[in-house]
């Protein structure tokens, strides 16, 4: 969902009998640029990873783009945020303003939401408003007024408004830099039933800096928040299941955990749920499902999920032998970082032929992706 720009989660767990996976580092994702005043040819997608860096607007501008709708202000800070509705009929029950947003047109969306701010107490409207002057799309970057409505929303009852007021207080953005505070905040929006705060909360338990470091703490936060289907949540509650910190080892149930921040795209969740298929580790063992499950993390850019996939079809396990494939995403892992002398010497005694077409299609998947 994402996606952490403040606390890195690689950097908080030691992952046990996967110490290669703490190297992976979270892959970016391309964002849009409004670049016209045309409506996009497709929808923004339902859960964009990562949100764009906020960048102050020259003039107000009402251009398409696709941003990801989050309730924070200013840069992504720790976990996936809100995603808002995508009810946006003209003339229905949805929400003008929030449809507005996710089409990019943003002093529209900026224009429904004052009306609607200024008309009575809406915090939904408040919220938005906080987030285009924390954005600085439609206006100018104003992180002064982006904290006066979401003060407004969270007097109002926005849940959103207070993880946003938290992520800035925890970047010191227009806020003294405070990480009681910040938790303080996170704390009262979970309580509401913000996900994306309860997992903020619990990393920052896990990490304990200025707020002490209790894992029994920040397990029961990230449990709260799983179970709204964050999946980064999801990921880190069952590296801890793995490894009974904080709570009663229970690998059968990390494996769960693991499985369905997998299904939720977490890339990190796919390779190491990958690991356990093959392994037969908390589940059944399934070696075919296991190199499938490293085929969607190795096409999401992971290097690690590149080398062992790579491995298995050098070798002809869980999936048909095929070199030439496993020499293309050798060639693309170790584009990363990610070396290995056993796939080095593989990729040596391939045909001439063989092994340049695997280096032309590697430079073309690179390409791509640039």
């Amino acid at each position: 969902m994402a996606r952490v720009a403040a606390l890195n989660l690689a950097l908080a767990f030691a992952l046990a009998g996967t110490s290669a996976l703490a190297q992976t580092a979270p892959q970016p994702k391309p964002s849009e640029k409004p670049t016209s005043d045309k409506p996009p040819a497709t929808k923004p997608a339902a859960k964009p990873a990562a949100k764009p860096a906020a960048k102050p607007a020259a003039k107000p501008t009402d251009k398409p783009g696709a941003p990801r709708p989050d309730a924070g202000g200013g840069p992504p800070l720790l976990g996936p945020q809100i995603s808002y509705p995508s009810l946006d009929t003209p003339g229905g029950s949805g929400d003008l303003a929030y449809g507005a947003y996710q089409r990019g047109y943003y002093l529209s969306a900026f224009n429904e939401a004052l009306k609607r701010a200024r008309a009575g107490t809406d915090p939904a409207a408040m919220t938005l408003l906080g987030d285009l002057y924390g954005s600085g799309y439609g206006v100018p970057l104003d992180f002064s007024k982006a904290i006066e409505w979401y003060r407004k929303a969270a007097a109002a009852g926005s849940p959103g408004a207070l993880l946003s007021l938290g992520n800035l207080t925890l970047a010191g953005q227009g806020l003294k830099k405070d990480e009681v505070e910040a938790a303080r905040l996170f704390r009262e929006a979970a309580e509401k039933g913000n996900g994306p705060a309860a997992y903020n909360l619990g990393l920052l338990y896990l990490q304990g800096r200025q707020i002490p470091k209790e894992p029994t703490e920040a397990a029961r936060w990230f449990e709260v928040a799983a179970g709204k289907d964050i999946e980064d949540a999801q990921y880190a509650l069952a590296v801890l299941l793995k490894e009974g910190n904080g709570v009663e080892k229970d690998v059968a149930q990390s494996a769960q955990l693991m499985a369905s921040a997998a299904r939720l795209g977490h890339i990190t969740a796919q390779v190491e749920f990958a690991i356990m298929q093959f392994n037969g580790v908390g589940v059944a063992k399934d070696e075919a499902a296991a190199a499938a499950m490293f085929r969607k993390a190795a096409l999401g850019g992971n290097a690690i999920a590149q080398n062992r996939y790579a491995r298995l079809l050098a070798v002809g396990r869980g999936v048909s032998q095929d070199k030439a494939q496993a020499a293309v995403w050798h060639l693309l892992a170790k584009h990363r970082g990610l070396g290995d002398p056993m796939l080095d010497e593989m990729v040596t005694q391939l045909p001439a032929a063989d092994r340049k077409k695997a280096e032309a299609q590697a430079a073309r998947w690179e390409a791509g992706r640039a």
